[in-house]
């Protein structure tokens, strides 16, 4: 029989190693028995002949199970005979937990914590050592192994989205954050308690959360931070997103200080008269809120505009980087849902569900969902509906929401196609008429001009006898990410709109699309304000538009060089007006002819297919 027989496990792996010494003589082979005393399976195997006597010999097993006790028997065969057996009592490594099919469940604490509860993961392949709770704001999880040695203060340093909050070992006692009862664990998340390198800090209110737990039948620190690739782990799936609610300290404060605000006003409403008629002797420049609004009086904007014009637009540049990150917390759930991301065109321009637009589903199995918001204009909440240009399966949707909404007047400002890429299916026929879903659409006229076309449809609703008018104005010269050549191309555009739906009473929204429905829309729309905050106020505030605008639609104005063309179109109408020709920037106006030559339907204006 052998010397010195031996087995050791291989890492991670269902393998056995056998090591042993060849016995004098010559040995024909060896005979291996290997039974797990767990469950009496057992595998026989054969072993070549010894290289030469005295020999180390080296043995792998064909894969067994993990975390297991096998009986290893060892018999030399030779000249037909048996040695008599050698045994050894070998166990299999331990590897990764198996992942479990269940997600935790979390639920709201606080407007700073959530509760995260979860079955403990099977211990099939090794005793669990740890869990690890991570928490996202993203909506979902990817490579999480290499974001285990993500902190809390990473978190708040804006370095991840995904961190680890708190770290459970699994012999030590409960404690105040967590507690273990039937298989079932519950950790408080946002206690503000320490486990090891990772802080289980106050969560943000009004944002959504997600939770997934870590396993770990070995897990490795370094730094005082798990250290994923030498640890044995597997994660669980993602809870769904939960939002946490406002901090009643902050609403509280607001009432009390609405309160206060009214009485101070009621009180001493005279100071305050007197003051600002002070200050506004003194002030040359901007006056604004540093957080919403940067509003300057019309006399005072071009030594304003001068100086964020300076380096290159260095003040624009910066006053565009603080609106970056305005509104981009708000919720998109509808967007994310798996039914409706076909029908979104760009996956990071998704509307907000405060402001989205909604379809009425009447047909059974069909989605209110459509990728536009309802847009704030001068004198109304809901002037505008800012929308991406339709798919080729969301262009049903698309007349579905100019029916409902009552859409006369169509702002479109992309080509279908640019640089050989479809930027918008035309929804639109050519000639004949077209049914979209229970739409027909007749185009009755077209006037085509250098710098945009203006078409004329006739719309009807089939289980309808009404019929209306809606009139599309597309601005064909506007590059997407850029801007127009010229500020009077867009104000003369922006004039030609407004004077249409002011001279045919419209008041329902007017439908502004070009790609993503963003860029050269949220340009657009800020414009038209824009000219109407001159008129009305003699005060203009680029900065609070922009920032409005993008608190119902994300990216609104998506370039800083179209943030930069609109304080310029408001520079170059200041200065019109500063050298008494008011109607500068109406002058060489097409559109002026086209208000000649284009009348709308004898139709247009009345409440056909729309609820008077």
């Amino acid at each position: 029989s052998v010397n010195s027989f031996g087995c050791e496990p291989v890492a991670k792996q269902p393998f056995l190693m056998l090591k042993w010494k060849c016995p004098s003589g010559n040995s024909a082979g060896f005979r291996i028995i290997i039974s797990n005393i767990n469950n009496s399976k057992e595998n026989e195997e054969e072993a070549q002949a010894c290289m030469g006597e005295g020999s180390e010999e080296t043995f792998i097993t064909e894969p067994l199970d993990y975390f297991s006790t096998y009986n290893v028997t060892l018999i030399t065969l030779s000249c037909g005979a048996e040695s008599s057996p050698v045994h050894k009592m070998c166990q299999t490594s331990i590897t990764d937990p198996p992942h479990p099919n269940e997600a935790p469940s979390v639920k709201v604490v606080s407007h700073s914590s959530l509760s995260v509860e979860f079955s403990d993961f099977d211990s099939l392949y090794g005793p669990l050592q740890a869990y690890a709770v991570m928490i996202t704001t993203e909506q979902g999880f990817e490579s999480l192994k290499s974001k285990l040695n993500n902190t809390y203060k990473d978190f708040k340093k804006k370095k991840t989205t995904t961190y680890v909050t708190y770290v459970i070992e699994t012999e030590k006692a409960e404690s105040s954050s967590f507690h273990s009862q039937n298989g079932r664990n519950i950790v408080n998340v946002g206690k503000g308690n320490t486990m090891y390198g990772y802080e289980n800090g106050p969560l943000i209110p009004l944002l959504s959360y997600r939770a997934c737990v870590a396993g770990f039948t070995n897990i490795t620190f370094m730094a005082n931070v798990i250290e994923g690739e030498d640890s044995y782990v597997s994660f669980s799936p993602c809870s769904e997103p939960v939002l946490l609610p406002q901090d009643p300290g902050v609403i509280a404060g607001v009432v009390i200080g609405c309160l206060l605000a009214i009485f101070a006003v009621v009180a001493i409403g005279g100071f305050i008269f007197w003051r600002r008629r002070r200050e506004d002797k003194r002030n040359t420049e901007v006056s604004f809120s540093p957080i919403k609004s940067k509003m300057i009086k019309v006399e005072n904007f071009e030594s304003y505009f001068k100086k964020q014009q300076a380096d290159s637009n260095c003040g624009f540049a910066e006053e565009y980087e603080e609106l970056k990150s305005v509104g981009v917390h708000q919720p998109k759930f509808a967007a994310e849902l798996p039914e409706n991301r076909g029908k979104n065109r760009y996956n990071n321009v998704l509307p907000y569900d405060i402001s989205r637009v909604k379809l009425s589903n009447q047909n059974s199995g069909t989605s209110d969902y459509i990728n536009a918001n309802f847009m704030p204009g001068y004198n109304s909440k809901k002037a505008f509906i800012a929308a991406q240009g339709p798919l080729p399966n969301t262009v049903e949707d698309f007349w579905q929401m100019i029916w409902e909404k009552n859409i006369y007047s169509i702002v479109m400002l992309t080509k279908c196609v640019e640089q050989a890429r479809t930027k918008c299916e035309q929804y639109w026929p050519d000639k004949q008429s077209k049914t979209y879903g229970d739409i027909m659409v007749t185009i009755a006229s077209e006037i085509v001009l250098p710098e945009w076309t203006i078409r004329e449809f006739t719309v009807e609703k089939s289980d309808t006898p009404e019929s209306h008018t809606v009139c599309q104005f597309h601005f064909t010269s506007w590059p997407d990410h850029g801007v127009p050549e010229t500020t009077d191309l867009l104000i003369n555009f922006r004039h030609l709109v407004h004077q249409y739906n002011r001279r045919n009473l419209i008041d329902s929204p007017t439908l502004v699309h070009c790609s993503a429905g963003v860029g050269r829309t949220g340009t657009f729309i800020a414009i038209d304000r824009l000219i109407q905050q001159m008129e009305m106020e003699n005060t203009v505030d680029v900065y609070g538009v922009v920032y409005d605008l993008r608190m119902h639609r994300p990216l609104m104005v998506q370039t800083e060089d179209q943030y930069v063309f609109l304080n310029q179109c408001v520079m170059d109408i200041i200065r019109s007006q500063k050298t008494k020709k008011n109607d500068l920037i109406y002058q060489n106006v097409t559109a002026m002819e086209i208000y000649e030559n284009f009348t709308p339907g004898p139709d247009f204006g009345k409440a056909n297919g729309y609820h008077a």
